[in-house]
């Protein structure tokens, strides 16, 4: 069965730029592109335009997930920027996000929120914003059409070493098995987990054995509204 791998990688910064150029030499060298899910202050914007130029992809990927956008204060707590947030408040910080964006040369019509959790309300900033899709972690979501395609993104989650050989494992196995099953294997990464050999080494043997059954590399751009993308 036909395969699409979709490898998106998030947390960019100067610190992790090293690993995560690395990481992008890697793919092209097995012609897979890669998603990049990017805030307006990471920081590394000139690579970002070069990988954008080599038939990367960009994302929106909130704008900051640490500070309300607005006077009044919204009480994150332990939640993902958007995961809870009414539209009137995602609709300013998307405001504030995508002003910044443009103003460094970048542009998207994708958005892939913070933890991969986006909130109902977020959804409809989204569609007044003018974004085609939203990726969240069990599926990709056509922000114009209303089609969900459902797929969960595999990744490392928890930073515990003390489960670092069982996670690696994983990662290796379920892509095997989805990439069997066909349709979308998603594999996220963060650059911090780049910074960590083990897990380095077990992304790549996971795309590895994705492309090894048959899948073939793909953004999430063109996956998500390939009729309409020229």
């Amino acid at each position: 069965m036909d395969t699409k791998l979709l490898v998106s990688l998030s947390g960019m910064n100067p610190r992790t730029l090293h690993r995560c150029a690395e990481l992008a030499e890697e793919l092209d060298r097995r012609s897979v592109p890669l998603s990049m899910l990017c805030t307006p202050s990471t920081g590394v914007t000139s690579w970002l335009k070069q990988r954008v130029d080599r038939g990367d992809d960009l994302l929106l990927h909130g704008y900051d997930h640490t500070v309300p956008p607005t006077h009044r204060t919204v009480n994150l707590g332990r939640k993902a920027e958007f995961a809870a947030l009414p539209a009137h408040e995602a609709r300013l910080r998307l405001i504030a996000a995508t002003a910044q964006l443009d103003h460094a040369g970048l542009r998207t019509r994708g958005f892939a929120p913070p933890r991969w959790l986006a909130s109902r309300g977020t959804l409809d900033a989204l569609r007044e914003r003018g974004f085609r899709f939203c990726a969240d972690v069990t599926s990709i979501r056509d922000l114009e059409t209303g089609e969900v395609r459902r797929a969960r993104v595999h990744g490392f989650g928890s930073q515990k070493q003390r489960t670092e050989t069982l996670r690696c494992f994983a990662l290796v196995l379920t892509a095997a098995r989805v990439a069997r099953r066909g349709g979308l294997l998603r594999l996220g990464v963060d650059a911090s987990d780049l910074l960590r050999p083990s897990r380095r080494q077990a992304f790549l043997d996971a795309v590895d054995v994705a492309l090894e059954t048959g899948a073939s590399g793909a953004t999430y751009s063109l996956t998500a509204v390939p009729a309409r993308l020229g």
